[in-house]
């Protein structure tokens, strides 16, 4: 299945995206949380839509497409986690995933805009891959660790080099400014994917093609990221892990290369669909 949630932030209602039209579920889903994941929501929703498909609404033309998870509890972030992004940015590929957390207040939908912070001169770009966990997990073993899995997600890791790097402590300050997670348009069931290492996935600024990699570079695989990650928090149904970038963000490029206002973003992975941001200035208010 391909989960949508649809409407004016904040108000969102859940959906599903079938044969490439989106169709309003409100009325047999409250909405795709965390009760909804830990409740057994997935497989009623496929029963839902075997059982009563043709009562479904089509979704109001023109409708905004929202983040397709309500409310996650933490996104997790694994840097460096593609050996070639790690070079382009003089860092030694990790021994053990490299862990940061990216703010809540972060997310938005998919086509919402990306707000160059205040005070930013280097805002950049980062494609990634990211589970959707779908079943609490504390200290599971790698080999139980797809169990967890409710389905998968494009993410736009957007991030502030200065702030990230340059200003001291955790790379926190750059990762979790306001609109800098744009997730989905679609969370995909792990069912849908037939080979979750093998996907490809691409990122162009204006048309022109910055990254362009597949999963099957990953240095740690997604059981071993959900185990690991497990050791030292305890995950929760709907929360978020995103699985690095590939090559190809501004600040590998010689000299390195930053958003600005009206810059365009579109990104992709396979069988998870594609993104489109613009980039807009920070204004108060």
């Amino acid at each position: 299945m391909k989960l949508i949630r649809f409407g004016e932030a904040g108000k969102e209602k859940p959906g599903v995206h079938i044969n490439g039209v989106d169709y309003d579920v409100s009325g047999f889903i409250q909405d795709y949380n965390a009760p909804f994941f830990e409740n057994g929501g997935l497989p009623h929703l496929g029963w839902m839509l075997e059982q009563h498909k043709e009562m479904l609404r089509k979704v109001p033309e023109g409708s905004r497409t929202g983040c397709p998870v309500a409310n996650p509890s933490k996104i997790v972030c694994i840097g460096l986690n593609y050996a070639d992004h790690a070079k382009e940015t003089g860092a030694t590929p990790p021994a053990e995933p490299v862990i940061f957390m990216k703010a809540t207040s972060s997310i938005t939908g998919p086509y919402d805009p990306i707000i160059i912070p205040k005070n930013s001169v280097k805002t950049d770009w980062e494609v990634e891959l990211a589970i959707v966990i779908g079943k609490k997990a504390s200290y599971v073993e790698e080999a139980d660790a797809m169990d967890h899995v409710a389905g998968y997600v494009l993410h736009n890791d957007v991030s502030e080099r200065a702030f990230q790097l340059e200003m001291g402590g955790t790379w926190d300050k750059g990762k979790g400014c306001d609109s800098f997670a744009p997730l989905g348009p679609w969370l995909v069931t792990k069912d849908e994917i037939a080979d979750v290492n093998q996907l490809r996935l691409w990122l162009t600024v204006n048309g022109k093609k910055m990254q362009d990699s597949t999963t099957a570079n990953l240095i740690f695989n997604i059981p071993f990221l959900i185990s690991y990650v497990s050791r030292f928090m305890t995950l929760l149904p709907g929360d978020i892990i995103s699985t690095g970038t590939p090559a190809g963000v501004g600040l590998g490029f010689n000299p390195p290369v930053y958003l600005k206002p009206g810059d365009v973003v579109e990104l992709g992975i396979d069988g998870l669909g594609t993104s489109k941001q613009v980039c807009v200035e920070w204004r108060r208010g």
